[in-house]
């Protein structure tokens, strides 16, 4: 049995590899490296540099290397970015998926990880969101991922393909052992981009609007430490493995931080007190954004290790102080 994993040099993806690679799995990953890195691959895994849309290519691939389950993370990601090009997230993150979908039916793939997104939620009817809460997003990156989750779900009908559609909240963080972490150009995170202020490596850190119905008026976010969440894809791979059932699942602890909040962290554990703007809102940005994380933990028996802001944060710093040492050059 292989995995093959879509956007597997990426930021997400390549903590993935790391671990199937760990566990002794055998791991083929797929990758056009826009925004990933070859040297983020874990060795003994096998890098192939194309694209999950290219039907012919996968379904060599599928045949190949015998694949039984694929970890689909290849998509862009930034919600603005979505809103000015809406057609090239439809593209790419819509109808790359559906090829990708096609081929592992056609060539008999069991089972199917996606990686979906909170921002299927846009404003969630109640806090914390729930997996049956109605799904309005407000933007195309969150309208691009229910597109696919709604494909998936009906192929999973239709021919038996057995699925677990897990919902992102804020991934941030970087691998313990310092094997891999956010590395992207650029990068719009939060927190990574606040420990890149922190060190200097960028003037001052923007907030984007202050006047939203929260506490503070800044957005709220569940933050989810990305080895916490490849637990969950661990389990989730196990799960459906195990005969489980398909199933749509939150990935977040079920608590929320404010955008000032984290910056306060930030500057609390990098000891640096940097400079900070407020700005207006940046389009389909949702005011908040929390997990109802119950059902994860009991389907999955999912348990998260690293459920502390400053332990994401401090992680985060450690691996961006290890980009300055070691450069990193696009591939």
């Amino acid at each position: 049995m292989t995995v093959l994993v879509t956007g597997g040099a990426g930021y997400i993806g390549s903590h993935m590899v790391h671990a199937l690679v760990d566990a002794g799995e055998r791991v083929v990953v797929l990758d056009n490296l826009a925004t990933g890195f070859d040297w983020a691959v874990a060795r003994g895994a096998v890098l192939v540099i194309g694209d999950c849309g290219d039907q012919p290519q996968v379904s060599a691939l599928i045949a190949e290397y015998e694949i039984d389950a694929i970890v689909h993370f290849a998509a862009s990601i930034v919600v603005p970015d979505s809103v000015r090009d809406p057609l090239g997230y439809y593209r790419n993150n819509t109808v790359n998926s559906r090829a990708l979908i096609e081929a592992a039916v056609r060539r008999s793939v069991r089972h199917f990880i996606f990686s979906s997104t909170a921002a299927v939620y846009g404003n969630p009817a109640r806090i914390p969101a729930h997996e049956d809460d109605p799904t309005v997003p407000t933007s195309p990156y969150g309208s691009s991922k229910l597109m696919t989750e709604i494909m998936l779900r009906d192929a999973g009908a239709a021919h038996g393909l057995r699925y677990m559609m897990l919902r992102y909240f804020n991934v941030a963080g970087a691998d313990p052992l310092g094997r891999t972490g956010q590395s992207t150009r650029g990068a719009t995170h939060l927190i990574k981009v606040a420990v890149e202020t922190a060190l200097g490596l960028r003037p001052r850190l923007s907030v984007f609007g202050t006047d939203y119905p929260t506490p503070d008026g800044t957005c709220i976010r569940d933050y989810i430490h990305v080895s916490d969440l490849i637990a969950a894809h661990r389990n989730a791979l196990a799960h459906l493995r195990a005969g489980g059932p398909s199933a749509t699942l939150n990935c977040g602890y079920g608590r929320g931080f404010s955008v000032l909040e984290v910056i306060e962290s930030v500057k609390r554990v990098s000891g640096v007190d940097f400079k900070v703007e407020f700005t207006g809102r940046r389009a389909g940005d949702p005011a908040q954004l929390v997990a109802a994380c119950d059902r994860v933990r009991a389907m999955l028996n999912w348990e998260p290790r690293f459920d502390d802001l400053a332990t994401i944060v401090s992680h985060a710093l450690d691996w961006e102080r290890r980009l300055q040492r070691v450069p990193v050059v696009s591939a």
